[in-house]
């Protein structure tokens, strides 16, 4: 094992583009809706709007596909100066609940990892996100019973990590944070005195980069993929 991880005794996963993939879905989600407004403007402006729309409904809607159709919605109708056709709202919709339904596609060796760290660790879910399609995603994957505990939290900042360790009385320094998202699972942990590891996904989506001066001075294990966790821990 990493002598840096030999006070470890609750290991926390983020979910999505960390167990399962997500992120995407909402890049197809994207070009779809670029496509269907391609008549009103060129696809970059329309990405660069829509992405705006959904940075002014965070503090509405919160985060999820339902925050992210509402904030299709919104930008159509602007993007369109209101001249969107109610059947193009309608396609719009559907392309939330399309995201909605979407199968589960767990990540390469997830099963593995959670079953055999499982056996030695607390392993909790820390995700944010909308509770009832986080709760659909959870049950869908089959990976429920391998955590002692679940949370679907507003957002991902050091106030809301610390209110969650506290509450399951978790020490700080005996807690590891596995996720893809360095602005979300990563930084947070590492400034409460956490250890964390970063897998980055492929995809990303860019209000969850983090800059050069937000990552000075932090210090997080980077690798390339879940399984390899398994060779720092056992």
């Amino acid at each position: 094992m990493n002598k840096n991880y030999e006070n470890i005794k609750v290991i926390g996963f983020d979910a999505d583009d960390t167990l399962w993939v997500n992120e995407t879905y909402f890049r197809e989600a994207e070009a779809t809706f670029s496509k269907l407004l391609s008549k009103y403007e060129t696809p970059n402006k329309i990405d660069q709007e829509l992405f705006k729309m959904e940075i002014s409904n965070l503090s509405i809607y919160g985060y999820g596909v339902k925050a992210f159709t509402l904030s299709m919605v919104e930008a159509a109708l602007e993007l369109s100066n209101y001249n969107i056709s109610a059947k193009t709202i309608e396609t719009i919709l559907n392309i939330g609940k399309a995201m909605l339904e979407k199968p589960v596609e767990l990540l390469d060796g997830v099963e593995v990892v959670l079953k055999t760290l499982s056996k030695k660790y607390k392993l909790i879910l820390a995700t944010k996100g909308d509770l009832f399609d986080q709760e659909q995603k959870l049950e869908k994957s089959g990976l429920t019973n391998y955590f002692h505990h679940i949370e679907v939290l507003s957002d991902k900042k050091e106030a809301n990590y610390s209110k969650l360790l506290n509450h399951l009385d978790i020490n700080p320094s005996e807690f590891l944070m596995v996720g893809n998202s360095l602005k979300s699972d990563i930084l947070p942990l590492v400034s409460i005195g956490a250890q964390a590891i970063h897998i980055p996904f492929h995809t990303t989506w860019a209000h969850e980069e983090a800059s050069e001066d937000e990552k000075k001075g932090k210090i997080y294990k980077t690798i390339n993929s879940l399984p390899e966790i398994l060779k720092l821990l056992n």
